[in-house]
């Protein structure tokens, strides 16, 4: 769930380091220049997740619709998903040169759509796999790219060839929990989280070692990692880790439960329940005011910040 234009990530393997407790800002709403309005969308559906394309903005939701930003404002593009069977769609990602996003979601569903046609191709249920799936990463550039798959039965998919018939593999690199997130850095080198609140790290893309976390008292929904010292968790009861190569530091922002994040430098977003958005600074996270109560699913950083979630929520700054 990255910008197209973010450097890819990496992270350590091993278990290490030690935790400290981070310096977190006041959860007063911070007072900045700018400030989150409503925009107005063609859906009540819930949006799971939203991307930064070469043409524009993305969300994904329930009922398998796409929504597109344009200067016009948010305008449908795709119903009932991949397959046309409406199923949802909960992630999504784009690949490096911004052309293709690529999205995922219930009964198997997998789709890439070219950001300028607006025309699908349909990888649904690799090897006949329908399971829900919760989250992609893809690396590489249009035609070419590399795709792996959260799956809710704690295995992860993956495709070395853009998804083609007859290439999917699959690993369990956990004890079968379900994946809620992936996000790789390098072609073949990232990260999951899964419901066991325990995160993998590879550098193959097909075998995945275990390193962390250790004491974690909430699981977690969010990975965004931007190189091997600097890897961002979020998850449940307000809770942020970070690892900088030598100790993971927690940051606790309060009780909503956090669905996503995303950071590059001092500065990142992470939103969750009851519409909560907090920023990250040189002097830590804030919680900022929005003019939503609706559950926050997704966010993307960019020259327009956006955020999506329940009723077809999205908000801007």
């Amino acid at each position: 769930m990255s910008d197209f234009t973010t450097t890819r990530r990496s992270f350590a393997k091993g278990i290490g380091g030690t935790i400290t407790l981070a310096a977190l800002g006041s959860t007063a709403s911070a007072q900045t220049a700018e400030t989150w309005t409503t925009a107005e969308t063609p859906t009540g559906n819930t949006l799971y997740d939203v991307e930064r394309t070469a043409n524009g903005v993305y969300a994904v939701g329930a009922g398998g619709i796409v929504l597109h930003r344009t200067d016009t404002g948010w305008e449908r593009v795709l119903d009932g998903g991949p397959t046309g069977n409406g199923n949802s769609l909960y992630g999504a990602d784009v690949t490096d040169d911004g052309e293709r996003l690529w999205f995922v979601g219930a009964s198997g569903a997998i789709g890439e759509m070219d950001v300028v046609s607006q025309s699908v191709d349909d990888h649904s249920a690799p090897d006949d796999v329908t399971n829900n799936f919760n989250d992609v990463a893809v690396t590489g550039v249009a035609g070419s790219a590399n795709a792996y798959v959260a799956g809710d039965s704690g295995k992860v998919y993956y495709s070395f060839d853009d998804g083609a018939t007859g290439t999917w593999d699959y690993t369990t690199p956990g004890s079968g929990s379900a994946v809620n997130a992936v996000d790789f850095y390098d072609a073949r080198s990232g990260h999951i989280v899964d419901g066991n609140k325990s995160v993998f790290a590879t550098d193959d893309g097909g075998t995945y070692d275990k390193i962390g976390l250790a004491d974690a008292n909430a699981n977690f929904y969010a990975v965004d990692s931007d190189g091997a010292d600097d890897v961002w968790i979020a998850g449940g009861g307000g809770m942020i880790h970070h690892w900088d190569g030598a100790q993971w530091t927690p940051a606790d922002t309060g009780d909503a439960s956090l669905r996503d994040i995303e950071v590059a430098g001092d500065d990142g977003l992470a939103v969750g329940g009851g519409g909560v958005v907090y920023g990250r600074d040189s002097d830590g996270w804030n919680r900022q005011s929005t003019p939503t109560g609706q559950n926050l699913k997704g966010v993307v950083r960019g020259g327009v910040d956006v955020a999506v979630g329940a009723g077809g929520t999205v908000i801007e700054r």
